[in-house]
């Protein structure tokens, strides 16, 4: 398994009242069996497609080819999207040490990504602006093709595009992908000559981290699509082979967050991990597990953090607020990694404590302490422990998160699939400009 998952400090033992009694957790675990039942199930038919990307193969030269070419033709690749469409792919990018931005030394056939989320007009104009769009691709995501913030994204970066390249060439810097069936964006591409991908109509956007989505923009890049297979195939794996919920990281996770929340009252769940790189990681879990269980007056609602800057922010809430919170936090061995304190500059002074340290021990003791200090504080907390973070390590994060979202659902007897109040907005939205 390519992370460790503790969970003692959850229980009253550990933590007095607001921790779980040992029944509560064994009846909640119990109850996950017919999830994994139900998920070997559509494993073994195929109606849940997602299960079956760990193991494949055969669409990863297709997609090292395109990866390729964009390359080779730009500077610069622009994935225009919105929740799913760009979260996963920013996840896995983040892999390629371009998190918040910072960009290390690359080849010439290594393009940089950015990530269009959103339709902030202000944004866009200092994009294009900004931009070679000679030297600029565009990676178009929309699973239903209707998305209205993707087409709109779209539209106005191919009518750039046109003005600055001319109509021969703007239709071979875009990319779509979507569904295949009959819908705007994919009538659009028609029409105008472009490349169009599959979109598989029964993978939701927010589980297709592992598909096309995902992993054409972090090919590009660099990053090992195989190896963040694996990855999840090794989470994945104890569910396939049947294993008791007791052997299971995602059943004993979802079976702490149900029974806290039956039993004592927990309401929300903080993920908090002390990697700079999963940061998007959080964001992505954020969408996955608000989407996929917030129905029907169901839900807990998560809260996306990052150590140590959240120390600085929100851990006076956590310490001494309301007692409604679960907490896990995502921590790696980093002692003794990074640059070193020179004891010269803290010789004698009141920072001789520092004298000789690295950066990824100050890192280490703060992210320790932060739990020591939450199970002090009686707060349920579980670890995620991981060595250092790769491709492996993130797949099987990815596919640990979206298993455990699937059996809560299942226990919460929700949808884990459908998004009835995000629709209802879509609707809206469209009703809004079409009467004006």
């Amino acid at each position: 398994m390519p992370y460790r998952q503790r969970i003692e400090s959850c229980f009253a033992e550990a933590i007095g009242g607001n921790g779980l009694d040992r029944a509560d957790y064994d009846s909640a675990l119990a109850q996950t069996a017919e999830a994994l039942s139900d998920l070997r199930a559509r494993y073994d038919d195929g109606s849940l497609p997602l299960l079956r990307l760990p193991a494949a193969r055969d669409d990863l030269d297709a997609l090292a080819s395109i990866a390729r070419r964009y390359g080779e033709a730009f500077s610069h690749v622009v994935v225009l999207g919105t929740g799913g469409s760009s979260l996963g792919g920013k996840t896995l990018h983040a892999l390629a040490g371009d998190a918040f931005g910072i960009t290390p030394p690359c080849d010439h056939k290594t393009p940089r990504l950015h990530f269009m989320d959103n339709i902030d007009p202000h944004s866009f104009t200092h994009l294009l602006q900004a931009l070679d769009l000679a030297r600029t691709g565009f990676l178009v995501v929309s699973k239903s093709g209707s998305t209205p913030e993707t087409l709109t994204q779209f539209l106005i970066c191919f009518e750039a595009v046109l003005q600055d390249v001319g109509e021969k060439k703007a239709a071979t810097h875009f990319t779509l992908i979507t569904e295949p069936s009959p819908n705007p964006l994919r009538g659009l591409g028609d029409v105008l000559g472009m490349e169009i991908l599959d979109h598989d109509p029964e993978v939701g956007g927010r589980f297709s981290v592992f598909s096309l989505v995902g992993l054409l923009p972090a090919m590009m890049v660099g990053v090992d699509a195989v190896s963040l297979r694996e990855g999840a195939a090794a989470a994945l794996d104890p569910v396939l082979k049947g294993s008791p919920p007791k052997d299971c990281p995602p059943a004993i996770a979802a079976a702490l967050v149900v029974a806290l929340a039956r039993t004592r009252g927990v309401s929300m769940t903080v993920l908090m991990p002390y990697v700079d790189r999963l940061d998007c990681f959080g964001a992505w879990f954020r969408q996955l597990w608000a989407e996929s269980l917030g129905k029907g007056g169901q839900g807990i609602t998560p809260v996306k953090a990052l150590g140590t800057v959240d120390q600085h922010s929100q851990l006076q809430l956590y310490l001494d607020g309301p007692a409604d919170k679960m907490f896990t936090l995502i921590i790696s061995d980093v002692a003794g990694s990074g640059s070193r304190v020179d004891p010269a500059l803290v010789s004698g002074s009141a920072l001789a404590w520092l004298a000789g340290r690295t950066m990824g021990d100050l890192l280490d003791a703060e992210q320790r302490a932060t739990a020591e200090t939450l199970i002090r504080n009686h707060r349920p907390l579980r670890l995620i422990e991981i060595k250092h973070l790769d491709e492996r390590v993130l797949g099987g994060l990815l596919m640990h998160f979206m298993l455990e979202t699937i059996i809560v659902a299942r226990l919460l007897g929700v949808n884990a699939f459908d998004q009835p109040a995000v629709e209802e907005g879509k609707c809206l939205a469209r009703a809004s400009l079409e009467g004006e």
